[in-house]
């Protein structure tokens, strides 16, 4: 079991637990914080002491209450909050201590709200500020599957290419070499990264994941290295790169192949000597973090091509994972589509059950060019826009993909033979234009057996001249 669920099993029911880093000797409403219904505070006084105590405890929020007059308190204090951005930060400041620009810059960037002192009233509204911080910070992590371990990261599937790709994540979480995931868009390459960092040795450090394709090349150098106050106009403080804050954790590039060459010359160096240069500094910082690459593209073509360092590419690619598409992955098509029918169960009114035969073959005979993101996107509208209690190709938007299907009820064996013989009889009295004799001996009965069936199957009297007619009874 994941260690984050059980020290949350051991929590007493319906009380959460909350944060408090109180770098100041003036707040007078600790004591009413003490008393917040459903909430547990765990108080501590330094910088050092959060630290510690997020490296031993989740916590989904935390208030602060700060001073910002001590500039190498204000770094450490910055550099906090960018490293723990998966938790939302209150702040309870001084209201004279706002004037500040740089102050209300790192309030606006990083805090989810923030209270002036004193808080009298409002430690009512604070509650629920709290109550709605908890709530939308739980729901993000539980959406990224961090805190989902038990299904792996929501990688559901029983082929033989999903099972060998669970082994091989077991495998490589045990060393610290670099990965790379290769796989069509859409097919779960970051889900594979987080499992195996949640795996690894460095499963309570952080995991940060970068797409190296949807930064502008202006932006990504800076976001991946960081930058020192002055290192450009704009840059009013220090700003930790994502590299960096990676450090003791994983750093997750997806769409490595997108990296521009200047750059994948810095990441080179960082691979080789574990050290990165922020802009605007030339002294190496160390940093110790594990790089799980990814890409859609073909890299060996990207390097025969020249569009990417070569010994870059075997840096990176020291362990490989292809994931394969969902088109090529069989009865897991349709073992995702109810396995995500259930985790968004919640968001329909309660009428779906489910979803019809055609919708299922609807479902293993689409090619799903978007992958298992497409899959989630389909299944997530047809349960709120169905009107249906099962879910229809319709629903789905799968109507021209279905396989032809008889809208008659099925027959039974009886009723099969009954309509053949039917058909076998009208046909042989047609060939003999409806002489009796000619068709009872073609089809070897006799006239009377004829005469019966006809009846039977409604036929008497059907284009026959009356002398030739069956007679009733």
């Amino acid at each position: 079991m994941d260690s984050l669920k059980v020290r949350e099993s051991k929590r007493s029911p319906g009380i959460r637990p909350v944060l408090l880093i109180d770098l100041a000797d003036d707040l007078d409403a600790e004591y009413e914080l003490m008393q917040l219904d459903g909430w547990k505070l765990h108080k501590v006084t330094s910088i050092d002491a959060a630290v510690r105590e997020l490296h031993h405890q989740h916590y989904f929020v935390s208030i602060v209450h700060f001073d910002w007059g001590d500039s190498e308190l204000n770094q450490q204090l910055t550099s906090l909050f960018q490293k723990h951005g998966d938790i939302a930060w209150i702040a309870l400041i001084r209201p004279e201590l706002l004037r500040d620009l740089a102050l209300r810059r790192v309030l606006f960037e990083n805090f989810y709200d923030y209270f002036s002192l004193p808080l009298g009233q409002n430690v009512r509204h604070l509650a629920t500020v709290l109550g709605h911080a908890y709530g939308l910070y739980h729901l993000q992590r539980l959406e990224s599957g961090e805190n989902d371990l038990g299904n792996e990261f929501q990688m559901v599937g029983t082929s033989e290419q999903m099972l060998h790709i669970f082994d091989l994540i077991r495998k490589v979480a045990n060393t610290d070499a670099t990965v790379l995931i290769n796989g069509e868009s859409g097919t779960g390459k970051e889900l594979i990264a987080r499992a195996i960092h949640q795996r690894s040795k460095r499963h309570e450090g952080p995991f940060i994941a970068v797409n190296c394709g949807a930064l502008p090349e202006t932006l990504i150098h800076s976001e991946l290295f960081g930058y020192e106050k002055g290192a450009f106009t704009g840059a009013s403080q220090r700003r930790l790169g994502r590299i960096e804050a990676s450090d003791h954790g994983s750093l997750f590039l997806d769409e490595i192949g997108d990296l521009n060459l200047s750059l994948q010359a810095h990441l080179l160096r960082f691979l080789q000597e574990g050290t990165i240069e922020r802009l605007g500094n030339n002294l190496p910082l160390k940093v110790d973090a594990r790089v799980i690459a990814a890409t859609n593209i073909d890299l060996s073509e990207a390097v025969r091509r020249g569009r990417f360092r070569e010994d870059l590419f075997y840096r990176l690619s020291v362990l490989n994972i292809e994931v394969p598409p969902l088109r090529g992955r069989g009865e897991d098509k349709e073992l995702l589509a109810r396995f995500f029918f259930k985790k968004f169960d919640h968001e329909q009114n309660g009428h779906l059950r489910g979803f019809s035969n055609e919708a299922i073959a609807a479902i293993n005979h689409h090619t799903w060019p978007g992958n298992v993101r497409e899959l989630i996107n389909r299944v997530r509208r047809a349960m709120i826009m169905s009107d249906n209690r099962l879910i229809t190709p319709q629903d789905l938007n799968l109507a021209d993909v279905v396989p032809t299907f008889s809208d008659e009820p099925l027959k039974t064996l009886d009723e099969a033979r009954s309509e053949a013989e039917k058909e076998v009889i009208a046909q042989t009295l047609h060939q003999c234009n409806n002489n009796i004799s000619k068709a009872a001996k073609a089809l070897e009965v006799s006239r009377v057996t004829l005469y019966r069936m006809m009846e039977k199957h409604h036929l008497q009297g059907k284009e026959l001249p009356l002398e030739q007619q069956p007679m009733k009874s």
